[in-house]
C-alpha cells in the first residue's frame, strides 16, 4: 500500500519542481536559477532535486522537453492538414511565456555548452522527431508519400523535415516575432511538401 501511495506523491513532485523551474527562469534567468530556489519553490529538499538532476542544466532541459511532449499529430485526413495543424499547435506552444523564455535561455547557454546540447538533442529534438514519423507513416498509408526501402535516406529525410518544420516555426514565432496564423501554416506546409517530393523524386 506504501509504495503505491508513494508513486502519485513522487509524480507530483516532479510536476512541482518542473514547473518551479520554468517561472524562476523566468524570473531569474539562467545564470541567477540555483537548485536551492527550485526547491524552495517547489517545497522539496535540495536532496530529491539532486537525486532525480544531477545539475541545473539538467533540470532546465527537462523542464522544457515537458512542454514539448504535450504536442500531437491528430489525423485531420490528409498530409497537408496534418502539417498544418501541428505547425499551428507548436507555434501556439512557442508562445507561450513558460515556453519562450525557457527554451531561449536553454538554446542561448547551450551555444557554449557541448553537453547541454547533447541533452537538448536527446530530450527535446529527438523526442519531437516522433511527430515527423508517425506522419511520414499515415501519409504513406493512405498512398499520399512513397515508402522509402533504404532506412539510411529515410532517416535524412525524416531528420530534414523536422528540421524545416522546426526552424521555420522557430525564427518566425521566436525570432521575428510574427504570428504563424492558419494562412501561413497552409503557404507554409505548400513550399514544404513541394520540397518533399522533389527530394524524393
Amino acid at each position: 500500500m506504501c509504495s503505491r501511495r508513494g508513486r502519485p506523491r513522487s509524480a507530483e513532485a516532479d510536476s512541482a519542481i518542473l514547473e518551479a523551474t520554468r517561472a524562476a527562469l523566468g524570473e531569474l534567468g539562467w545564470s541567477k536559477l540555483t537548485m536551492g530556489d527550485v526547491a524552495a519553490r517547489a517545497g522539496v529538499a535540495k536532496t530529491t532535486l539532486y537525486r532525480r538532476w544531477p545539475a541545473k542544466s539538467a533540470l532546465v532541459v527537462d523542464a522544457v522537453a515537458v512542454l514539448f511532449d504535450e504536442l500531437e499529430l491528430p489525423d485531420r485526413g490528409s498530409l497537408a492538414a496534418d502539417v498544418e495543424g501541428v505547425v499551428v499547435q507548436f507555434a501556439a506552444l512557442l508562445e507561450r511565456p513558460e515556453t519562450k523564455t525557457a527554451l531561449m535561455a536553454v538554446v542561448a547557454e547551450a551555444t557554449r555548452d557541448e553537453a547541454l546540447r547533447a541533452r537538448v538533442r536527446a530530450s527535446i529534438v529527438d523526442r519531437q522527431k516522433r511527430l515527423v514519423l508517425l506522419g511520414r507513416e499515415r501519409a504513406q498509408s493512405r498512398g499520399e508519400l512513397p515508402r522509402e526501402p533504404d532506412q539510411v535516406k529515410a532517416a535524412r529525410t525524416a531528420d530534414l523535415i523536422f528540421d524545416v518544420i522546426a526552424g521555420a516555426v522557430f525564427h518566425r514565432t521566436l525570432v521575428s516575432a510574427v504570428p504563424v496564423d492558419e494562412e501561413w501554416a497552409r503557404m507554409f506546409t505548400a513550399l514544404l511538401l513541394g520540397g518533399l517530393a522533389a527530394v524524393q523524386d
